[in-house]
């Protein structure tokens, strides 16, 4: 269940939020939504890949894990990557857009959701980030939060452009990862999708152009660079089933 209201700083003043990381907040996963706005920081430390979600259209997830809800990321309250998924960073915090009194679509509005297991009263004396200053002001917490919530509202808004041009080109193609750690643990992740690089770099200069001119270029390039990071990936599986 959430209780999901628009922020303020009269009714949430002492607010705190637990900014760690864990099965408790829902990081066990293996596989994180993301967005293109932070594809760039993503290609470093994660594989890259896409789903159709229900509707049919493509969404990008980052490989965290290969079982499930296994994040080999996590251990000891601490993600330990450069960079962590928005959604993964956004806490208990979302993007709202409210109704202006003429019915129009008014501007984005930071909302919480106060049944979190995030959320603890400064009141209890429980440790985390206050959301706001003892005067009312923004908290540098809550100013960042404010940043990732605009990564992932922006992402939105460019997702299925940016993957109905990756499919006007040709882009897009379907890819199973067949994993093998040794004789006993093998994986094969099927029903996912990649860029294809030999497509990209067979493009003329004009479907270059048309990519380049919205910045679906770059994002390409760094969707094919990401896959490099399997190995990294794999890395982590076999030290953590030699730690077990």
């Amino acid at each position: 269940m959430t209780n999901i209201v628009l922020l303020n700083n009269v009714d949430h003043q002492d607010l705190t939020v637990a900014t760690g990381h864990g099965p408790e907040f829902g990081d066990a996963v293996n596989q994180v939504l993301v967005f293109p706005t932070e594809w760039q920081d993503l290609q470093r430390e994660y594989p890259i890949l896409f789903r159709r979600s229900e509707d049919g259209r493509f969404q990008s997830v980052a490989l965290v894990g290969l079982d499930r809800d296994e994040n080999l990321f996590l251990g000891d309250g601490v993600w330990h990557a450069r960079y962590i998924p928005a959604l993964h960073q956004r806490g208990p915090f979302s993007i709202g857009l409210t109704r202006n009194d003429d019915g129009s679509q008014g501007e984005p509005m930071i909302h919480i959701d106060l049944d979190s297991s995030r959320i603890v009263p400064r009141a209890t004396g429980v440790r985390g980030s206050p959301v706001f200053l003892p005067h009312g002001g923004n908290s540098p917490y809550l100013d960042a939060v404010s940043d990732v919530l605009g990564r992932i509202h922006d992402g939105v808004i460019v997702n299925d452009a940016m993957f109905d041009a990756f499919q006007a080109e040709g882009l897009i193609e379907p890819v199973s990862l067949e994993i093998f750690l040794d004789e006993t643990n093998k994986y094969t992740l099927d029903d996912l999708y990649t860029i294809s690089a030999e497509r990209l770099a067979a493009l003329d200069s004009a479907a270059l152009a048309r990519l380049h001119g919205p910045g679906f270029l770059q994002l390409a390039v760094f969707a094919i660079a990401s896959v490099g990071t399997v190995s990294s990936l794999i890395e982590r599986k076999t030290s953590r089933l030699a730690a077990q």
